[in-house]
Parts: structure tokens; sequence; C-alpha cells
């Protein structure tokens, strides 16, 4: 049986649609998204960011276009290694519809007065200005967080409560408002675009990308039991599964979770079989491999490029930890998604 929201968007502009140009440049599309790119930056979060936006154009008219930048216009590496090439730098001539920072580690190493300048003349002009992870400190320090609540990654919150005491600080994993944007990073860029999918275009079309995507939006309701479900878990666990899904694209070696857990391996592991019948370590490969499996399900990456956006730099030990735990090659995987 047919979903009738799918059914009724459909009938207005037809799916799917042949992705002919597959990249709509600025301009060409209704809504264009600048994004700058800070050095180190999570490569998880620019995916999670512009992949809504490119499925929410195979159901029709090109709505959505988007450009990276970079300080100074050169190509910028990401905290997995990946070097990426950008269409130009933040502070070019033209205004921009939406800007949005996407920051990791370091994120203000780089950030100059200039940078910063730039940011304020986007909102001097009316422009949306947000930024992802710890992107938000750079906002904050432009001044563009005033009287704003602000949603960022859960390691930087006592930094930024620190350092801004005046901002509210949001549990949600994203904050949209009329013209600010702020997000703690990873998945979080894919409810906030689903959101702006749904303001604009309506509910229809933002359910229909989230199924695309196989992504299930996350509401408040969820969001509470999921927290309730980790306030029954040792705090010991509940840190060391945070810094697992904070480090996905650059996996950490096990000693070094504990150190920052403050627990001895021995005992980690206890709690960790305890609780899930797997060690830290196998847990830590299972949460890699399953955010592989959905970059290849839901997106035209290559096997390569998921296997580097999750942190396995060695090609023959990605395949064989895939294939044991997914039963199939992750180039199966990848055809799918391409299809």
């Amino acid at each position: 049986m047919s979903d009738p929201d799918t059914a009724n968007w459909a009938q207005a502009w037809p799916y799917p649609r042949p992705d002919q140009p597959p990249v709509a440049r600025p301009g060409e599309a209704e809504h264009t998204v600048s994004v700058w790119l800070l050095p180190k930056f999570s490569m998880l979060t620019l995916f999670c960011l512009l992949e809504p936006l490119r499925v929410a154009n195979r159901f029709g008219r090109t709505l959505f276009a988007w450009q990276l930048l970079s300080s100074d216009g050169q190509a910028v590496v990401a905290s997995n290694g990946v070097r990426i090439d950008v269409d130009g730098a933040l502070g070019d001539a033209g205004d921009r519809e939406m800007l949005m920072a996407i920051s990791s580690y370091e994120a203000e190493a780089t950030v100059t007065a200039a940078d910063r300048a730039a940011l304020r003349q986007v909102a001097a002009h009316g422009g949306r200005v947000g930024g992802l992870d710890t992107a938000p400190f750079i906002l904050a320090r432009a001044g563009l967080l005033d009287q704003q609540r602000v949603a960022l990654h859960w390691e930087s919150v006592p930094a930024f409560r620190e350092e801004f005491p005046h901002i509210a600080i949001s549990p949600a994993r994203f904050e949209f408002a009329d013209r600010r944007l702020t997000g703690s990073g990873g998945a979080a860029g894919i409810d906030m675009m689903l959101q702006w999918i749904e303001y604009d275009y309506g509910p229809a079309l933002a359910n229909a990308v989230g199924r695309q995507l196989v992504h299930q939006r996350v509401s408040e309701e969820d969001a509470l039991q999921s927290q309730h479900r980790l306030d029954r878990l040792p705090r010991a666990v509940v840190r060391a599964l945070a810094i697992m899904e904070a480090h996905l694209g650059q996996a950490l070696a096990i000693p070094e979770i504990c150190r920052l857990v403050g627990q001895s391996q021995r005992q980690l592991t206890r709690l960790f079989v305890g609780h899930f019948g797997e060690t830290p370590k196998q847990c830590y490969l299972g949460m890699r491999l399953d955010l592989a499996r959905r970059i290849l399900a839901d997106s035209r990456c290559r096997v390569t490029e998921a296997a580097l956006a999750t942190g396995f730099s060695n090609m023959t030990h990605f395949s064989r930890a895939y294939q044991a735990r997914f039963g199939e090659r992750p180039s199966r995987t990848g055809e799918r998604g391409m299809a």
C-alpha cells in the first residue's frame, strides 16, 4: 500500500528524477547553502548536512544547491585526513542565503577577525547563519548567538557554558530558529535539514526524504526515552559510548578511551560485557561498521570513502569486518545505494 504523503508529492513532482546534472550550481536552485569548512572538520557532519538536500532534489525540481568554502579558498583537511577541495573563500563577494560552519577539533585555531566579520556581514544582510559540532563557539565569539538557544556537541557544553554564561544551552540535538541554526553535529545535520525541508515544502517531502535516507526522525519523546535508557547505565559506560560516537571517523585506541573515561581497561571491559555481552573493542567496531553501512546505503560514496569516513585505513580489514557483520561485501551495499 503506497504512503499517501509520498503519493501526493509524486503526483506533483515525479520520483525518481534523473540526476542530470547530479549537483546543481549556485543560482540554478531555489536555495543555496554555503558550507564553511574549518580544518579538522567532521566528514560525517558534512555528509549528514548535504545528503538530505541532494535527495530532496530527486523528487522534482531543483530545490537545493551548495558550495564549499574555506577561509582562504584552499583545500581543507578533515579530521580523518581526507583533503577536500572547495569552491571559494569565505570572504568572497556576494550575498549568502545560508552559511553553515562545520568544525570539530580546534575550532578557533585558524579563525580570524576577517572571518568573524564575514559571518556578521551575512547576518546583517538577512542570511541564515549556523554552526555544527563545535562551530557555535565561532558564532558566539562573533556575537551572533545572543538571545538564542544553542545546541552543540556534548563535549563542548561545559566550556561553552563557562565562556558564555548568558547564552542558553539547549538539550536538543539541534536548534532551528528563523535566522540562527546550531546543532551537535553528526546525524543531527540530517534532522536539521529535514526540518528546513518541512518548513519550506511541507512534511510530505521531508518524510519522503527521510525514508529515502532510511533515517528515522527523532522526536523529543524518543530523545527523552533514549536519555532514560542511558541513565540506567554506569556513568563510565555512558561516557565511553559518547566518546566512541564522537570519534567514529577517527578511531581511538581502546586504552586511550579508557584513559579519557578514567577506568582501567579490565574494569571497562567487565562493564561492557555485563551490559552488552561484548567488549568495548567489539562495540566500537560495530558502531563504526553500522555507520559505514548507512553511508553506503544512503549515498553515492565509494567503498573507500565510506571506510575512511569511519576510521578504517586498511581496506582488507574493513571488507572482512564488514562482511562478517552484515553477510555481504561493502561493494554490494554500495551498489544498492547507487541504484
